[in-house]
């Protein structure tokens, strides 16, 4: 498992991120503060407070590398 942070402070780049993460397959999770949510789930993101760094959990080491290449726009 791999984690990085992540800055999702606009629609457009939730939007974005949400596009591009679901194009892989495995699980991502979004951690903030105590609330974990899909990386997938654009509505589960717009319930987290937006305006802080979020960590990204990549569950897949295989595509960690890959991920977090694609992702670097958003890496904090």
């Amino acid at each position: 498992m791999k984690s990085v942070t992540i800055l999702l402070d606009t629609i457009d780049k939730v939007r974005k991120f949400v596009n591009q993460i679901s194009m892989y397959e495995g699980e991502f999770d979004i951690i903030s503060d105590r609330y974990i949510i899909d990386a997938k789930s654009i509505m589960g993101i717009f319930s987290l407070d937006l305006s802080k760094p979020l960590k990204l959990q990549i569950h897949s080491e295989d595509a960690a590398a890959k991920v977090a290449e694609e992702l670097k726009d958003f890496i904090v």
